[in-house]
């Protein structure tokens, strides 16, 4: 249970975090550097590289071009996926080597089994899509989700809870997943759904994640009212600082998305159009299309 110096920090930490969200900013614009609409580049990557993005590659047209497939998760979330087509998403992924294939748990066994060797990641969903289920069960979910060969969990916190004000709901909802990633050496990431949530419930929520030791905050499940955007991504970046990664998912269906998250500050994307993405960083005519809307 939070003792209260520590709830006392976390108040004033998000207090904190919300006077500066609504502080006067510089008129937005593009930078002389890219055309995102964001505060310039340098002050974003510098965060990302620090973070560990390490493969980001820049050249003088502006964004990020040079091993990009790094840097995406390969997306696969639609409740009709077949077996076909996870096999499928498989051998694309140990093709371009992306960071991991993103699937549900029925999936996790086998693409681990698929990907073994590959050097490609298996990231799974807890709580997937809505959060609304106890902390207990995203614990179970989330251990099970390892035993199979998941290396990477992505959970959905309770977002009815944080829009209820209730942060201690929250609180246990996250370290239910985040404790088991920890103990077993497997990456946590904590959606928190943005498109629902008001600037504060997002910076409280960005707060409590990295409270609980989460290894990154993502913007989105990809099956709300909204996906990713530069604006979100650039407040969790700030909340979060550069210890922690920042998962930008959901409506990143090609290079110039891509571009747009990393100059906003996100080191991770999640994206069905992984390949798309790739070919049309080396310049080639992109033969695969978004499987999943993700």
């Amino acid at each position: 249970m939070m003792n209260p110096d520590d709830l006392q920090r976390l108040i004033d930490m998000i207090t904190e975090e919300v006077m500066a969200a609504q502080a006067p900013r510089r008129p937005a614009g593009p930078c002389a550097c890219h055309a995102v609409t964001s505060d310039c580049c340098p002050d974003r990557l510098q965060g990302v590289l620090d973070a560990g993005a390490s493969r980001i590659g820049l050249h003088a047209a502006g964004g990020a071009t040079a091993g990009v497939s790094g840097m995406i998760d390969h997306t696969l979330l639609k409740p009709d996926a077949s077996r076909g087509e996870i096999e499928k998403l498989c051998r694309e992924a140990a093709e371009f080597h992306f960071a991991t294939v993103c699937v549900n748990p029925a999936w996790v066994s086998l693409a681990a089994r698929l990907l073994r060797g590959s050097g490609v990641g298996v990231c799974s969903v807890v709580g997937f899509p809505l959060g609304a289920t106890v902390a207990d069960v995203k614990n179970y979910e989330t251990r099970r989700a390892i035993y199979d060969g998941a290396t990477e969990i992505d959970m959905v916190i309770n977002v009815g809870a944080l829009k209820s004000g209730d942060l201690r709901t929250v609180e246990r909802d996250i370290e239910a997943v985040v404790d088991p990633c920890r103990q077993c050496g497997v990456v946590s990431k904590v959606i928190i759904e943005a498109a629902l949530l008001t600037d504060e419930e997002k910076i409280s929520a960005c707060s409590l994640s990295k409270a609980a030791g989460a290894d990154f905050v993502k913007t989105s499940t990809g099956f709300a009212s909204g996906g990713a955007t530069p604006a979100d991504v650039a407040l969790m970046r700030r909340v979060v600082g550069a210890d922690m990664g920042v998962k930008a998912a959901g409506g990143v269906r090609d290079l110039e998305g891509l571009k747009a998250m990393i100059a906003a500050g996100a080191s991770r994307v999640g994206a069905s159009a992984g390949v798309k993405i790739v070919q049309e960083s080396q310049g080639q005519k992109p033969t695969s299309a978004a499987t999943s809307g993700y």
